[in-house]
């Protein structure tokens, strides 16, 4: 008896017909741009290696060097050389749906088919063409994403990549013709014929035959691109990145009002380096921020849970419109499942946040020992404290801690994203608390009797959330251990009931690992995890959190691919603070900017509270 399997019968070749169909109809339409950009950059690379190496030109390659497109006419290796260098800065946005990078892949590609029929009359070049162009074409829809939120400091980037890029490539064309070089130049002359031949001159370095007229013209052709593409970048029209406006912050501190309870992360999404997206209602919304194109959210969404989804949409619908790579990190058990069942990405648990509540919290009994004694010991050697609200500090006091968090700050960069607000003493932010410590018999400093800082945002009504540690570095040790048990002790004062701390990530892995029993490849992730913490606050920051008590509340990162996880992860690095790819300024510039930005936030916060 035969029997039907996917249309077939049995007596037939199973699924060979429906194999030949997927394969005359193609590559489904959605893997179109991956499959075309790595395909554009292989003849990128080879048309880079045909330029640049004589051997390759003369050997078994030869054939397909020749018909590469750009490697056309009398000056080959320098088109060549050019043609692979656009290729492979195409590739890369054309791998990512840009609108732009298919544009100007459609006009390359056909202008290097004209170029091979003219001059060579090649019909194998015109056949890679068409082979790269025709999918282009007829998939035109999905290269629709729109340009990324840029600045000018793309393009001192881009010079400064292409002239080190330009180095190494000129002084490996320089070095490949032995054979021809007369003399024994230096590395000296080699690399000032390359800086030479980018400006279009002649350098110390001479050749035999036409060799030095290839040289020529390919050092010049790498200048040349150098020069085109950084002046396209530095003029072409600007689109910054989104920010949080007047506008979304209103309407994110009434969604806070009603629903800020929720979140212990909630009031981070008032970052004004956000920008944010509401969903059709209105009820709800997605904080994010674009970094390495990465769209990258924060926390739960804000707002109504019913109305998430809606919020949620939006949000993959601005990553696919532009292109980015969707992802959530610190978002708590609730928020993971709602994403994960709206989109249909996936959940890893990233660690645990640290939350104690206040009626349980007390520094008696054996487990708060260490504590216990370390505050008192403080305490003993003149140390004060006060929490109070921001609101409560006057003007001059509130500068002085402005001034003293930012140079006690102990890196370059502001750290933080999911668990930072990035300000301090704002005036729109009047409900956050402050606990300073004070230190009086001591010679006051640049910053009076102050020795160190610890700022809390609100969480809902009756919460607080940890924003920023900060100590005089020459204050004693214990400093933070005073504050949080100073700020945990007032809290009833102001209605605070529940006390978020720090994020500790792969907490419960470094809790199981060091337990008897653990398995070998437990213990082996902790190990890890401990060596890391030389450099990242892994350990440290699990331990100190455990001294209070806390009860653990995991937090999760979202995702769309596991080959995602890697840039996710960079991003993320980025966004805290952690990889810092702009130039850095001088600490005087950073200061003067600082005062600069909070005396603007300090105006349009009294702007709109007459205007109210």
């Amino acid at each position: 008896m035969s029997v039907r399997i996917d249309g077939e019968l049995s007596g037939g070749v199973p699924g060979r017909s429906s194999r030949a169909r997927r394969i005359l109809r193609g590559p489904r339409p959605e893997a179109v741009p991956g499959l075309v950009g790595r395909a554009v950059a292989l003849v990128g690379l080879l048309d880079i290696a045909a330029g640049v190496f004589p051997r390759f030109r003369h050997s078994r390659m030869h054939t397909l060097a020749e018909v590469l497109p750009g490697s056309f006419g009398p000056f080959a290796a320098a088109l060549s050389l050019s043609t692979g260098v656009l290729l492979l800065l195409l590739a890369h946005g054309l791998r990512r749906r840009k609108r732009r990078a298919w544009r100007a892949a459609v006009a390359l590609l056909p202008a290097g088919a004209v170029a091979q029929l003219a001059y060579r009359h090649s019909l194998i070049g015109l056949l890679i063409t068409i082979v790269l162009l025709v999918p282009l074409v007829r998939h035109r829809r999905e290269f629709a994403a729109l340009p990324d939120p840029r600045s000018r400091w793309r393009a001192l980037a881009n010079f400064v990549l292409m002239s080190a890029g330009s180095l190494i490539l000129g002084l490996i064309i320089v070095s490949v013709h032995p054979h021809r070089t007369l003399g024994d130049p230096s590395l000296a002359d080699r690399l000032t014929h390359v800086v030479y031949g980018l400006f279009g001159f002649e350098g110390p370095v001479d050749y035999q035959g036409a060799t030095s007229w290839t040289v020529a013209f390919s050092l010049g052709a790498l200048g040349w691109l150098t020069a085109v593409t950084t002046i396209y970048l530095a003029f072409r029209p600007e689109h910054p990145a989104a920010r949080l406006t007047e506008d979304d912050e209103v309407k994110l501190r009434e969604l806070l009002v009603k629903h800020g309870r929720r979140d212990s992360l909630g009031h981070f999404a008032l970052r004004r380096d956000k920008a944010v997206v509401f969903s059709p209602s209105g009820k709800a919304a997605v904080t994010y921020r674009v970094i390495s194109g990465v769209m990258l959210a924060s926390g739960d969404p804000i707002g109504d849970v019913e109305a998430w989804p809606g919020a949620i949409e939006r949000f993959m619908d601005e990553a696919k419109a532009h292109s980015w790579t969707p992802a959530v990190v610190g978002c708590s058990e609730t928020g993971g499942e709602v994403w994960t069942r709206e989109t249909g990405l996936d959940a890893l648990e990233l660690g645990d946040e640290a939350v104690v509540d206040v009626a349980d919290f007390s520094l008696a009994g054996r487990a708060m020992r260490n504590v216990r004694q370390m505050v008192k010991r403080i305490e003993r050697a003149g140390y004060e404290t006060r929490v109070r609200r921001i609101s409560d500090l006057g003007e001059t006091e509130l500068e002085r801690i402005r001034r003293a968090a930012e140079d006690w700050r102990g890196t370059d960069t502001e750290r933080g994203f999911s668990m930072a607000l990035g300000r301090i003493g704002d005036p729109s932010d009047g409900d956050c608390l402050i606990a300073t410590a004070h230190k009086a018999d001591d010679e006051p400093g640049e910053y009076g009797d102050l020795k160190a800082i610890l700022h809390f945002v609100p969480w809902g009504t009756d919460g607080a959330s940890l924003d920023l540690m900060r100590r005089d570095r020459s204050a004693d040790p214990g400093m933070n251990e005073l504050l949080i048990v100073a700020a945990l002790q007032a809290a009833p004062k102001f209605g605070v009931a529940r006390v978020s701390l720090n994020f500790a990530m792969f907490r419960s892995a470094l809790a199981r690992g060091e337990k008897i029993g653990a398995g070998p490849v437990l213990r082996a992730w902790r190990g890890l995890l401990v060596f890391l913490s030389r450099w990242f606050q892994i350990e440290s920051l699990y331990k100190f959190n455990a001294k209070f008590q806390p009860r653990w509340e995991p937090r999760f990162i979202v995702y769309r691919a596991t080959t995602d996880l890697p840039r996710i992860g960079f991003a993320t690095m980025q966004a805290e603070g952690f990889v810092t790819l702009a130039l850095p300024l001088p600490r005087f510039l950073r200061r003067r900017r600082s005062a600069a930005e909070r005396a603007c936030a300090h105006t349009v916060a009294e702007r709109d509270a007459r205007a109210a």
